[in-house]
């Protein structure tokens, strides 16, 4: 272990002794100091770690000590469950044209004076009940003849069917075998359980490992076209989380914008993944957390986020001191900051009158952030001074109208990646990893086009067969206005 250098002012001694003491017994009696000195910098940092949660840190809730106690709302004058006047859910009836079978129920008597009943009820109550049949695979055989020519004795076989697979299986089996694997995040033995104990479709390890390298290969143009798509977005939302590829430390990366939601796959976590997620064109805006993997992108065209934030400033009040006071301060224009932020997003306070608010809570905020940046505690000082290099970033939504100050966009984007890393550790190769990837970009764009993802993935499966291109991941209006270009 490396000690501080000594320093030069004299022991807590007084002139005297000190004068009379050995030189080599002053030079001990530094070296003590100093590892002292070293060792309440080195318990100061054990007991800040000891303290960390995951309102203070970036820490996940679930890693949260069992003594710590989350602050609790007071109870509000509301009942539980529905407010009055709040619409319900209910499941709305399938219109009668369209269900299968219709059971008229009537009655025969009188419940009264049990007299015959006839005629129909104009209003009859209407139950709906959803049941799904036996399920029994479609298997179709090809007979494939070969004839020899009566005349000159040539053999000539029959031509293959356009779209008919070579391999066992048809489009829809390797789409339901992605969305097992590749979407509900279910392991491969499970997966051929599935197929087997509900489809009837019996299949091995082996063979799931091929169904998804053949969807790799049919969805690959359309998830190359997304991410091209992001290079020309206004905002991006960008986050990146660990993973394991084999015995190698990865990350996965997340890019999210109005239209598309990409992924990568990559074994580092620097800014050169970043470019590629973003491509070199890129010129929109971006909203990430303060990780260095960012700072390549000029600060004037990002947006720090404020979730983030709020943790670096819970940080910040729990070192006591100067600290707590900053710390305390920045939390409290942080809060109003939301409180007036959430009303803009519900169309009770004017986006003209919130910049007007934004303004003397900016100075507040950067007058805190300078004051904590010399306020004599170590960390504090050099969290404050690297949140005031990019002080530009953190007020970006105030201006531009479509951009959120937070970048959970991104982080709900990225929790399933984190989900399927903490059930199957990751993937055990580059080939899995671009699986993953190519799944991950396919789901959620399709989410968030509000798409078919089982449709889409058999529509790509099927077109592959046919020699065709593989239908699009981008919305119809977009493609549309690319052609015309």
């Amino acid at each position: 272990m490396a000690y501080p250098v000594a320093m030069e002012t004299p022991a807590a001694l007084p002139p005297d002794i000190w004068g009379r003491t050995p030189p080599e017994a002053q030079a001990y009696i530094r070296a003590l100091e100093s590892r002292l000195s070293a060792l309440e910098v080195m318990g100061q940092a054990l007991q800040e770690q000891l303290n960390q949660t995951s309102r203070n840190s970036s820490r996940p809730p679930s890693s949260d000590p069992p003594q710590f106690q989350r602050p609790k709302r007071p109870w509000g004058k509301r009942r539980r469950g529905g407010q009055p006047g709040h619409p319900g859910h209910t499941r709305t009836l399938i219109p009668v044209e369209e269900v299968d079978e219709v059971v008229t129920l009537k009655p025969d008597q009188c419940r009264g004076c049990h007299a015959p009943l006839l005629g129909d009820d104009p209003t009859p109550f209407r139950h709906q009940v959803i049941e799904i049949p036996p399920i029994k695979p479609v298997i179709t055989e090809y007979q494939w003849h070969q004839l020899m020519c009566p005349t000159c004795g040539e053999t000539t076989r029959a031509l293959w069917p356009n779209g008919v697979p070579s391999g066992t299986y048809g489009p829809r089996v390797h789409a339901t075998v992605a969305l097992c694997t590749g979407s509900y995040r279910l392991s491969k033995r499970t997966t051929g359980q599935v197929m087997e104990d509900i489809f009837g479709v019996p299949m091995s390890v082996g063979t799931i490992n091929q169904s998804e390298k053949a969807t790799t290969e049919v969805v690959a143009e359309p998830v190359g076209e997304a991410r091209a798509c992001v290079a020309e977005q206004a905002v991006a939302h960008v986050d990146e989380t660990s993973w394991r590829q084999g015995d190698k430390r990865a990350w996965v990366w997340v890019a999210v914008t109005s239209l598309v939601t990409v992924f990568l796959i990559r074994l580092s976590r620097g800014g050169h993944v970043a470019r590629e997620l973003l491509g070199e064109n890129f010129s929109g805006i971006l909203v990430t957390d303060r990780y260095s993997a960012y700072n390549w992108y000029p600060v004037r065209w990002r947006q720090v986020c404020w979730a983030h934030l709020l943790r670096d400033f819970e940080a910040i009040r729990g070192r006591g001191g100067a600290s707590e006071e900053i710390g305390a301060g920045l939390l409290a224009q942080a809060h109003q900051m939301f409180t007036w932020w959430h009303r803009v997003r519900e169309g009770t306070l004017k986006r003209s009158t919130f910049r007007s608010y934004m303004s003397p809570l900016r100075r507040e905020v950067e007058r805190l952030l300078e004051a904590g940046s010399q306020c004599g505690v170590s960390k504090t000082e050099g969290t404050c001074h690297e949140i005031l290099k990019r002080r530009e970033a953190l007020w970006t939504f105030v201006q531009v109208e479509s951009v959120e100050p937070t970048n959970n966009a991104a982080e709900r984007s990225i929790r399933p990646g984190v989900q399927r890393r903490k059930i199957s550790f990751g993937t055990q190769s580059e080939e899995g990893s671009r699986f993953v990837e190519s799944m991950m970009t396919v789901v959620a764009t399709l989410k968030q086009q509000k798409r078919n993802v089982l449709e889409y993935l058999t529509a790509a499966h099927e077109a592959a067969l046919r020699g065709e291109a593989t239908p699009s991941l981008l919305p119809a209006g977009e493609m549309e206005s690319q052609a015309a270009a």
